[in-house]
């Protein structure tokens, strides 16, 4: 009898959602790389999002940044895992990028864990964490591959956007941008020191625009029309390269929106919650 209750205790406790902190998913060159989870009641297997927080590569966390994503993942039945990554100064782009294809990892291997269906797994990030997530779908390999991407107001033409922000700054939030750069984010983050030639040519090698191609996963671009670090029309032109080729893009626009989903107070900015939650198990169906 001991036992049976036993045995039931065990199951019912696996099947309450979980909330965990910092958990670690990586230790690269002895630097532990943490994760925050949620994962809802019951047995599963739920489809899971990987958070990746923006900050200009230099700032931002895992608990702040992403936080609007939350609930509405966890309310539709979402299992979600928001990463941290290795950022400026003491590091660059290819570790962020390895630390993400980690992430993807982990949670493939640990998908019993934490009743993860592994056909059903997106990627979702904003602003530095767009780009990192534009960047591992377009440079997909076998144990990386995912089913989703959601893009919000992340870079996808490192080149337009760098000589757009030299030439037309009115346009920009320069004090934001600069700060960034004086602490090796922005462009620094890829190794351009200058927009020269040498410069030039390490932002095209990792633009995720340049990378699109036939049979990648499907995108869904979030941007505010009035964004004054990121263009608006770098999803725009990530759509209609991947409609080029077949692929799959949906944009939703925030009309007068600025960068960062925080600032989307106005009730008439809120529909892009719904909507992509609605994009979501649509694609992932």
């Amino acid at each position: 009898m001991r036992r049976s209750i036993l045995v039931l205790a065990i199951t019912c406790a696996a099947l309450l959602a979980a909330d965990r902190k910092d958990v670690e998913y990586g230790r690269p060159g002895g630097k532990p790389l943490l994760l925050d989870l949620h994962v809802p009641d019951g047995p599963g297997p739920f489809p899971a999002a990987i958070l990746v927080h923006g900050g200009g590569f230099d700032e931002g966390s895992k608990s702040t940044n992403v936080r609007p994503l939350f609930d509405p993942l966890a309310n539709a039945g979402f299992a979600w895992f928001s990463i941290d990554y290795r950022m400026a100064p003491e590091f660059r782009f290819p570790q962020a990028n390895e630390d993400l294809n980690s992430a993807i990892r982990w949670v493939k291997t640990n998908a019993a864990t934490y009743h993860v269906d592994v056909s059903k797994i997106v990627i979702i990030g904003e602003s530095a964490g767009g780009f990192l997530v534009n960047y591992a779908a377009t440079h997909e390999t076998p144990d990386t591959k995912i089913a989703a991407v959601v893009d919000i107001y992340g870079a996808v033409d490192y080149v337009k956007l760098a000589l757009l922000r030299r030439d037309h700054p009115e346009r920009f939030n320069m004090t934001s941008i600069n700060r960034h750069a004086s602490n090796g984010g922005g462009i620094r983050f890829f190794g351009a020191d200058q927009l020269d030639e040498t410069g030039l040519a390490k932002l095209r090698a990792i633009s995720p625009i340049l990378a699109v191609h036939k049979g990648m996963a499907p995108f869904l671009c979030i941007h505010g029309t009035k964004d004054d670090q990121v263009a608006y029309e770098q999803s725009t032109e990530m759509c209609d390269a991947m409609h080029s080729v077949g692929a799959h893009c949906e944009l939703i626009a925030i009309q007068g929106g600025g960068h960062g989903m925080g600032g989307w107070r106005a009730p008439e900015m809120q529909h892009w919650k719904p909507e992509m939650i609605a994009w979501l198990k649509q694609t992932l169906k």
